[in-house]
Order: C-alpha cells, then sequence, then structure tokens
C-alpha cells in the first residue's frame, strides 16, 4: 500500500504538540477508570439488577475495541488530527448523555459513546510519527504511550474524592470538560499530518471485525456471570471463530483491507502484538488487586483498612512512574534498540509482581509494588509502538497501531476475567457478601508473573532491530520534496557505474 501528502502546506509542530497529545491519552484513560469507585453501588444508583449493571462497563469496552482499529485506518485515510477531535467529541457528547441519565439505557448509551476515545492514542502516535524528527520520536511516543497508565492511576483518586463528596454525575460532567479542553488544546496546537494512505475505507471489513471483535468478547468480560460452559458462552466463542476466518479471508482479497493481514504476519509486528496482549494481562491485575487489598477492613486480618481515597493515592504511583519512565526509555531504546526495552520493562514486571507475593502486609509496600510495576509496565508499553513504528509502512501507521492497541484491551479483558474468576472462587463468604482472600490475591499475582513470562519468550523472537526504521519525517511539504529529492539522489549515486577517476577524485 502506497502513501501520498495531501497537497496544502503543513504547519510545523510546536514545542507543546506532544503534551497535548499526551493529554488526549490521559483524558480517554480517565474514561476507563471513571467508575471504579462507584462500581458496586451501580445497581442501587440505576435501580437495576447487579447483571444488568455490568453493562454499562461492558459497553464502554465492546466500542472501544472496535473503534480502536477502525478510527486508526480512518485517520490513514482522511487525516489523523481530524479523527482524533472526532473521537473526542464523541466522547464529550456520550459523557453529556451519561451526565443527564439515571437509568440504564441511556446509560449504556452515553458509555458506549465514550469508548469510542480509546482510538485517540493510536492516532496521537501515527501523528507523532508522521511530523516528528527521530531524536524526539522515541520518548514522545513513550509519553502518549505510557498516557492510558497515567491517566488511570491519576483518575482513581481523584473520582473516588469526587464520588465521596459530590453527586456521583459529577464525575462525567468532569470527564465531559476534560474531553472539550483537549479538544482545544488540539486544535491550538496539533497541526495535522500531511501523509495520507490511498485507497478506500473497507466498510465490509470494518463490519466484520467489529462482530467478530464483538462475539469474542462479549462472552469474556460476561462469562463469570452466565457460566463459562453455558451454551451461550461456548456459542459466541464459537460464533467469534468462524466471524474472524471468514474476515480475515474476505481482507486478504483486498486491495486496501481495513487491516493488513500479510503486513500483520510479518514476525516482528506478529510476536509484538502477542507480547502486547501478555502486558495488558499484567498491567491490569495489579489494579484489580491492590485497590481491593488496600480497602478491606483489617479485622479480615489481611486487609489494610484505607479509604477509597487513600487507597487510589497509594496506587497513583503506578501511573506516574510509567510517565516518569518515557525519558528513560528514550535513552535505553537509543542504544539498545526497543526490543531490548521490551525484555527489559517484563523482566522488571516479573520482579515486581514476584517481590508482590511477599509484600501485602502494609500500605508502604503496596507503594513499593505499584513504583516496581509502574517502572516495569512503563518501558514495556513506551516500546511496542516503537517495535510497530518500525515493521509497517507510513501509510499503515494508524490502523497498525490500533491493532496493537486492541491487543492490549484483549490482554485487559482476558485479566478482568480470569482474575475476576480467581478472586470468586477463592473467596470467603460472610452474611452473602464474597470477600477475597489472601490466597486469592496472591494467586493472581502468580498468574501475571507466568502471563508476562510467556510475553518474555515472544519478546525474544522479535528482530534485534525494527526492520525499517521510523523516517525522519518532515514537518512542513517544502521539507518533504527536499527529503524525497535526496532520496531520489542518494539512489541514484548508489545505482549509477562509477566512471574512470571518479574513485580516485573522491579520493582526493
Amino acid at each position: 500500500m502506497t502513501h501520498t501528502t495531501t497537497g496544502s502546506t503543513a504547519r510545523r509542530p510546536g514545542g507543546t504538540t506532544v503534551p497535548v497529545l499526551a493529554f488526549a491519552g490521559i483524558v480517554v484513560a480517565v474514561m476507563q477508570t471513571l467508575l471504579v469507585p462507584v462500581i458496586k453501588d451501580l445497581p442501587t444508583l440505576l435501580d437495576t439488577a447487579p447483571s444488568n449493571a455490568t453493562w454499562v462497563l461492558t459497553s464502554t469496552l465492546l466500542s472501544g475495541a472496535v473503534a480502536t482499529p477502525i478510527m486508526g485506518r480512518l485517520g490513514d485515510l482522511y487525516g489523523k488530527r481530524r479523527m482524533l477531535l472526532t473521537s473526542l467529541s464523541v466522547m464529550v457528547v456520550g459523557a453529556l448523555v451519561s451526565a443527564l441519565s439515571s437509568t440504564l439505557l441511556p446509560m449504556i448509551a452515553g458509555r458506549t459513546l465514550q469508548g469510542f476515545a480509546m482510538g485517540a492514542i493510536p492516532l496521537g502516535i501515527g501523528l507523532m510519527r508522521d511530523m516528528l524528527p527521530r531524536e524526539k520520536l522515541g520518548s514522545a511516543m513513550a509519553l502518549m504511550s505510557s498516557s492510558i497508565g497515567v491517566g488511570g492511576g491519576l483518575a482513581l483518586p481523584a473520582a473516588a474524592l469526587v464520588a465521596q463528596h459530590a453527586d456521583w454525575h459529577a464525575l462525567f460532567y468532569g470527564a465531559a470538560g476534560l474531553g472539550v479542553l483537549s479538544i482545544v488544546l488540539t486544535l491550538l496546537a496539533v497541526p495535522e499530518s500531511p501523509m495520507r494512505a490511498e485507497g478506500t475505507f473497507d466498510v465490509l471489513g470494518a463490519i466484520g471485525l467489529s462482530a467478530g471483535l464483538v462475539l469474542f468478547l462479549l462472552p469474556i468480560t460476561k462469562g463469570s456471570d452466565w457460566g463459562w460452559t453455558d451454551p451461550t458462552t461456548l456459542g459466541l466463542f464459537g460464533a467469534s471463530a468462524v466471524v474472524l476466518l471468514l474476515w480475515g479471508a474476505m481482507e486478504l482479497r483486498l486491495k486496501a483491507p481495513l487491516v493488513d493481514l500479510r503486513t500483520t504476519a510479518r514476525p516482528a509486528v506478529l510476536f509484538t502484538n502477542l507480547a502486547s496482549i501478555m502486558v495488558g494481562v499484567s498491567f491490569y491485575v495489579v489494579s484489580l488487586v491492590l485497590p481491593q487489598l488496600l480497602q478491606l477492613p483489617t479485622a479480615t486480618g489481611y486487609g489494610l483498612g484505607q479509604s477509597m481515597v487513600r487507597a487510589g493515592l497509594i496506587v497513583a504511583p503506578l501511573g506516574l512512574t510509567m510517565m516518569l519512565t518515557a525519558p528513560v526509555y528514550a535513552r535505553l531504546s537509543a542504544k539498545y534498540g526497543p526490543k531490548v526495552t521490551l525484555i527489559i520493562g517484563m523482566v522488571i514486571i516479573g520482579i515486581g509482581y514476584g517481590a508482590g507475593l511477599g509484600l501485602m502486609n502494609a500500605a508502604w509496600q503496596s507503594l513499593v509494588i505499584a513504583v516496581i510495576l509502574g517502572a516495569g509496565i512503563g518501558l514495556a508499553y513506551s516500546s511496542l509502538p516503537a517495535l510497530i513504528i518500525g515493521s509497517v509502512p507510513a501509510s499503515e501507521t494508524g490502523a497498525a497501531n490500533g491493532l496493537n492497541t486492541l491487543m492490549r484491551s484483549i490482554g485487559t479483558s482476558v485479566s478482568s476475567a480470569v482474575i475476576g474468576m480467581v478472586l470468586a472462587n477463592t473467596a470467603h463468604h460472610v452474611g452473602g457478601v464474597a470477600i477475597p482472600t489472601m490466597h486469592g490475591f496472591r494467586v493472581s499475582f502468580v498468574i501475571a508473573t507466568v502471563a508476562v513470562a510467556a510475553g518474555l519468550v515472544m519478546a525474544f523472537f522479535l528482530p534485534g532491530r525494527p526492520a525499517t526504521k521510523p523516517s525522519l519525517v518532515a514537518s512542513s511539504e517544502e521539507d518533504a520534496a527536499l527529503e524525497r529529492a535526496r532520496t531520489g539522489e542518494d539512489r541514484s549515486a548508489a545505482l549509477a557505474p562509477s566512471l574512470p577517476g571518479e574513485n580516485a577524485d573522491a579520493t582526493a
């Protein structure tokens, strides 16, 4: 697949472009963790059954999974900044719908719209690849990739504070305000990329991928409620396999597919995406375990008796450490390459979970676990977009990063289902209330360790360096033309036969 540049002169990215794009990623992450402090109260707040209330979370996950690769491809075709603004705008509308809702169906509709914002992260990475020089690209992508952890870490205590002292609808008004601020900052500080992919949007491919993802993720998120051997659960898994196989066969026959499966099958892309699933699994385990351990009452004998807000503050360094690893990643990656940095990150994650098995007896120990895991996850997450970008054409940056972000989401979804099942099956029941046990927490940490070990094996199969290094992208049409001319001259010089005396003149 080829790519072109737009005819209009592009604005140069300013010093605020990268922070603004990272802020958009943080806003998206806030939407994902917004309701964590009030999850247990949703059935009462929405006057519905607990099984119905879970759709408020499931709907966001499903729409985000569907939107991420689709918005990435639309960004490649019609402009990444344009699609970024579209994603944020849909999110703001969804937040306002939820803010004005107190019943189940409108709330689900609003949360579904909010999920569309997940496409902002791969779009932001694509904009960076198109506009930034190589020496700035590594740290910028690391910051953007880590923004989802930063937003999640900061949102938890903030949302808990709001939920304790204000009406819970204020959470959505606040999210809408953040979305509007992000839109304004993007309009002011982020130029549009001149890069465009050639071809048309694959509508049938988008429908097929959406159906396959929904059929796959729905039983993962609802399997614990329905039963993993229930005919509905098994039927949906079977249907997803059939749909995705048919979708893949169709995509391989198209000249301009939604996802270029041949590119995706390259070892550098394939093993990066598989490792991404495992990193997603390990990332979500700490988010599920530590807040519960911290908030359980000390009367259990192992609970740490912290309030919701204090528990959020203790876990918040997980996201902050992820953000602070961005410059560290840039130095390590420049010297050793993103593969080595990914391996280092996974090793640190394994150390964090291994140490965590014995560090569950005090709040300060939870803080230590959060910092160690934040450093490892930050390095691992920062490496993933660099590995993808180094292995795909510029015209497929948005779609390829969208697919990689989707792989991380699948990892977190699988983690949520598996850890939820583990904690439920190992819980004590007191007065009809299920109380997680220390055994369940430790088993969860062991699962995370096994997942990161599997990801580490996959990382070793990656090429030592990306097959195609990120190009030094010009920030204007004039620079782009000069770059193309220079590349053409270099190629011509390499192919032209040497004339007698040329080498001697050059030596002289």
